[in-house]
């Protein structure tokens, strides 16, 4: 059930918490604000020195402190209060580890979110871009009180692994130079001619700030080559006690890990024996994985000759999956019902989405990271990351939860967040549009798995480097980088380039990507859970109640899921 159609639950003493946590946070940590859709942080930057960090891990406690003493007036509470306890308490667990201090990885640390949170400003008015210019000028102090953070963690002796300290630099030094910078893209871009024309006072302002903001990656760079670099550890595992942390907080449940990696070769064998079934269908009897994928990549209307026709062909396909899916498997609400899908300006590779503002003024959009050098791409792949990132994935599940404003509080809405319930639900919805008859045909059900594959084969390598677990046969014996990357590469039917961008966001980012296979394990086996319940009670189960009522929820931890589908 929708917002639109029911009666706004009473703010609640756990909701006033909540959403007083959420002004916090959103105070002081703008770039977050952004992220969040939470507006009036917009010329604002965030402050990431170790002071601040420190302020922001008491603003937790302090809400935490607050929570606890309070009753839990309804079931949406006793969900809010079970989540904020999890969600809040890895966070300050992580801080008070020092994770937080030293974060440099290549995806998802301060450095990338700088530049990433332009992406998400509005760029429609002249405020917008005077908003854009006073948020670029303030990039320096951003950068700035990094740079001290992890002078400060240096100091304790807690450095970036080498790889991940390199990949920054050189990250670094893209969005340092004048002709390749998204902060130069940003303020001579499309947006910015159609709005201000050329000789709108603001374009000099523009122009002096995006400058002023890419000498500071040039001078981040800098400090990372000359003073992090050396410090470096070249062993990239993060051993067990710091896997263990981050893998709770990313997956929002405590896993028993070497379980979850013996079912993480085990799931990889599987989903190798079922690709092998559908390979057969694309090319024959006998055919080899290889084979079927060469024959796809080589059939002309599956391909995709720019990114232009690729943001085009993303577009066509949601815009079809939404147009199919809601009023049959889903009720998606007016609002949600719009999804942008765009290029992003940055190069690194990655696809993700970003959700919503509060009041739906921006959109939800999805993004395509194109590396450089990769001008083609392959609808067969692709349709089922569209379903991810889209619908049924990413989109539904985040804006929905933006939309059910008469139900959930702020924080439930918009900032509780959890890898493994998100990323699994993401997932999940790839399975179900497969289990539905949109990825009948061959060659779009080889793409899921092959994204099924991935998926399956980095819980095993993840778990088996950080964790320096016994190797399966066929990476011989020993997890190494050099063997991980054989592994990897002989699981994934994707470019070296972006096989090599996900090989090092796993060594750098500790148990965040198995959280998508493993969450997909745990939204299955609540389903299934759901269907024995109503089975027991003479009851038919109903697979889209079943939809409603997860994504009423909001992202919860998935340690809290089973019961708050229940309450």
């Amino acid at each position: 059930m929708t917002s639109s159609s029911v009666s706004p639950r009473p703010v609640s003493p756990v909701d006033a918490v909540a959403d007083a946590y959420v002004t916090t946070l959103a105070r002081l940590h703008p770039v977050g604000a952004t992220y969040l859709g939470v507006a009036g942080h917009e010329r604002e930057m965030t402050d990431f020195s170790p002071e601040a960090a420190a302020e922001r891990a008491a603003a937790a406690r302090s809400a935490l402190l607050a929570i606890e003493g309070l009753p839990a007036a309804d079931a949406v509470d006793e969900v809010t209060t079970a989540s904020m306890r999890y969600a809040l308490g890895t966070e300050i667990d992580l801080h008070d580890a020092g994770e937080t201090a030293r974060l440099l990885n290549n995806v998802s640390s301060p450095s990338q979110q700088v530049v990433e949170t332009f992406d998400l400003m509005a760029s429609d008015t002249e405020q917008a871009w005077d908003d854009i210019a006073a948020r670029l000028a303030a990039v320096p102090a951003a950068m700035s009180s990094y740079v001290a953070s992890l002078r400060s963690a240096a100091a304790r002796g807690d450095v970036a692994a080498a790889r991940q300290v390199a990949a920054v630099v050189q990250q670094a030094r893209e969005v340092a130079d004048p002709q390749r910078s998204a902060f130069t893209r940003l303020v001579r871009g499309a947006d910015a001619r159609r709005v201000l024309g050329d000789d709108h006072p603001l374009r000099a302002d523009l122009e002096r700030a995006a400058g002023v903001a890419r000498e500071a990656y040039a001078d981040l760079a800098r400090v990372l080559a000359d003073e992090l670099a050396p410090l470096a550890p070249q062993d990239d595992a993060v051993g067990r006690e710091r896997y263990a942390l981050w893998s709770r907080h990313h997956v929002g449940a405590v896993l028993d890990l070497d379980e979850t990696y013996a079912w993480g070769l085990e799931e990889l064998a599987r989903v190798q024996a079922e690709q092998a079934q559908v390979a057969a269908q694309v090319a024959g009897p006998g055919a080899s994985v290889a084979q079927a994928v060469a024959l796809l990549d080589a059939d002309p209307a599956r391909q995709l000759p720019d990114t232009d026709a690729l943001r085009a062909w993303m577009q066509a396909t949601s815009d079809a999956a939404i147009g199919a899916l809601d009023g049959t498997h889903f009720d998606i609400p007016a609002p949600v019902r719009t999804l942008e899908c765009r290029i992003a300006p940055s190069h690194t590779g990655a696809i993700y989405y970003t959700g919503p503002s509060d009041d739906f003024s921006r959109p939800g959009r999805m993004w395509w990271s194109v590396p450089e050098g990769v001008t083609s791409f392959s609808t067969w792949r692709e349709r089922t990351t569209v379903y991810h990132e889209g619908v049924p994935g990413h989109h539904l599940q985040i804006a929905q939860a933006v939309f059910e404003r008469a139900t959930l509080n702020s924080w439930r809405r918009l900032a509780a967040w959890t890898s493994g319930h998100g990323e699994g639900w993401a997932l999940y919805a790839e399975r179900l549009m497969a289990d539905l008859g949109f990825l009948d045909d061959p060659g779009d059900r080889l793409g899921m798995l092959d994204g099924q594959r991935l998926r399956a084969a980095r819980v095993v390598f993840d778990l088996g480097m950080h964790l320096g677990l016994p190797a399966p046969a066929e990476v011989g014996g020993a997890w190494t980088p050099e063997s991980g990357w054989d592994f990897l590469r002989s699981n994934v039917n994707m470019s070296d380039a972006f096989v090599r961008f996900e090989f090092t966001r796993y060594l750098g980012w500790p148990g965040q990507a198995p959280s998508y296979k493993v969450g997909q394990r745990l939204w299955e086996q609540a389903r299934e859970t759901a269907r024995s319940t109503a089975s027991d009670r003479g009851q038919r189960f109903d697979l889209r109640d079943f939809h409603a009522r997860a994504l009423a929820l909001g992202s919860v931890p998935l340690a809290v899921l089973p019961e708050a589908l229940t309450a």
